[in-house]
This record gives structure tokens, sequence and C-alpha cells, in this order.
């Protein structure tokens, strides 16, 4: 391979951020702490170790993930719960965002929508930051652990992948089968999951997660939203995933309603506002 004389200008040129998110929407955080001073606790799911529950949360309702007993990360996939059409957008919310989201952050739906579906109001792993390696916590880049990657590379065929598990809570939830279930599971929000790019050879790696028992992320709900969370087989993700060899770990969701009073002149999102036309006028 030969290389250019003018190799090392090319590789100096300066990066460009590809959106600019200064014109964004800026969250009420002033709000949002308002709001999670008066919560009312109206549900709560445990997701047990290897598998995925549904829940659902009514717009301007809050909802937290907590680890508990010992570290574990989950894969979460988020729908509008009268519209499964409408669902999160990983690859969007990371141009718009970065790589890994923390406190002010959003979750973002699919086109046509395009919407805040979901706000980070609290993360107590916020504290993290970038790491020496390159790892941060809850990425969007992560696709989730699933059976047909892992034939792929390993062969078999290993059930308690999050995307299996996603596709029976799914399924089990809304009366779909198996197959029809699957067309909506998603690429996810990998919460709590340590990761980042090596610098050598830009692989996706992962690393024991920093969270602890205790630890929890808290998200306002922008939308009416379905939800589906997976314990993923990997544990903290320290060495392997879609496997029985690790320890896992359960995690809680909880539901919260609001006072009232704190979203009485609270505007939701409406969907987006380009004109669909596409150029044929």
């Amino acid at each position: 391979m030969k290389v250019p004389v003018d190799a090392d200008v090319r590789r100096a040129i300066k990066p460009v951020i590809c959106y600019p998110n200064e014109t964004l929407p800026k969250p009420n955080m002033e709000i949002y702490r308002r709001l999670s001073e008066r919560l009312t606790k109206t549900d709560e799911t445990i997701i047990p170790p290897r598998e995925a529950r549904c829940f659902t949360v009514s717009a301007g309702s809050v909802f937290r993930i907590t680890s508990i007993d010992g570290p574990q990360v989950g894969d979460l996939n988020l729908w509008n719960s009268k519209n499964l059409s409408e669902c999160f957008y990983s690859g969007k919310t990371r141009a718009l965002h970065g790589t890994h989201l923390s406190l002010g952050e959003r979750m973002w739906s699919n086109f046509p929508t395009l919407r805040p579906m979901a706000t980070i109001i609290e993360d107590t792993l916020s504290w993290y930051g970038i790491d020496e390696f390159g790892g941060a916590v809850h990425d969007v880049i992560g696709t989730r652990c699933d059976p047909y990657t892992g034939n792929l590379l390993k062969g078999g065929h290993y059930h308690h992948c999050c995307h299996s598990n996603l596709t029976r809570a799914l399924a089990d939830h809304t009366g779909y089968s198996l197959h029809d279930a699957e067309d909506y599971v998603h690429d996810v929000l990998n919460v709590f999951m340590c990761t980042g790019f090596t610098r050598d050879t830009g692989q996706y790696f992962m690393k024991a997660s920093p969270v602890r028992p205790g630890d929890f992320i808290e998200f306002f709900a922008e939308i009416d939203l379905l939800g589906a969370l997976s314990a993923c087989p990997g544990g903290n993700c320290a060495s392997e995933h879609s496997s029985d060899a690790t320890h896992c770990y359960p995690l809680l969701i909880e539901v919260f309603a609001p006072d009232p009073k704190v979203l009485e002149d609270w505007i939701f999102p409406s969907v987006n506002g380009y004109d669909r036309t596409h150029g044929n006028l």
C-alpha cells in the first residue's frame, strides 16, 4: 500500500461536529427538580436475572431503574404505548447527544416523529465521566446482545440474550406472536453499561460497570410510554455476555406520579414539524 505524501496533512484536519446541538429544545431542569421532590410511587417491577419485563409510564410521570443485590446492566427499549411504530431511535440520539447519555439528555424517537420520549433527570453515575480507556456509562452504541450474532460467531442457540428477552417480554405484554413482537424490538439504551471504542482498532469494548446496589437512573416520560428492560446475561459485563456463567442480578423499575400542580403549564412534545413532502411539491 502506497502512503500519500500528504497523509499527515490529511490526518491533521480538525473534526467538525456533525449535529451542533445548541439549538435543541432545552429541558427545564428546574421543573424536573421540583417535580422529583413531590412524587408518589404507583408501580414497581422486578426484572429477574437474564430475563426482561415490560412496564408502562404515563406522560408526565417518572420511572427509575435501580441496581439491587449486585452490579448489573440492563438493555432498555421504549415505545409510544399508543403506537408501537414510534420507538426509541438510538442512532439519532447518539448523533444529537453523543455515545453515552446522562443528566439532562434525552431519548429521541424514530422518524417521522423525532421527538423526546424520555429525559434523564437523575443519574447517580454521572460522576464517572470518560475514563482513561475512553469508557463511559449508559451507551447508545451497542445494539443489544442477540442470538443471531452469537450463532454467527460461536454457533449454538442461546435464548436468554437481551434481544430474545425483550422479544419474549413484549410478546407476553401485547399478546403478539414471538415473530411479530420481534419486529418491534430495537436498538437499546445500555443502562449502567460501561463501554467505548479501542484507540488502536476502533472496536467496541465493554468493561466492568461501576454500578453498585442503590445506584439508579431516573427518567421523565415526555409521552405515554411502554418500556421493556432486560437484565443482561452479561451481569456487569466485566468479561462476557450471552452466557449462563456470569453472575447476574435483578433490576428494579419504579414508576412515580408527580404532583399535578408542578406540570400545570407543561407543554408535552408534539411530533416533528417537517412537512414530509420530501421535495415533491
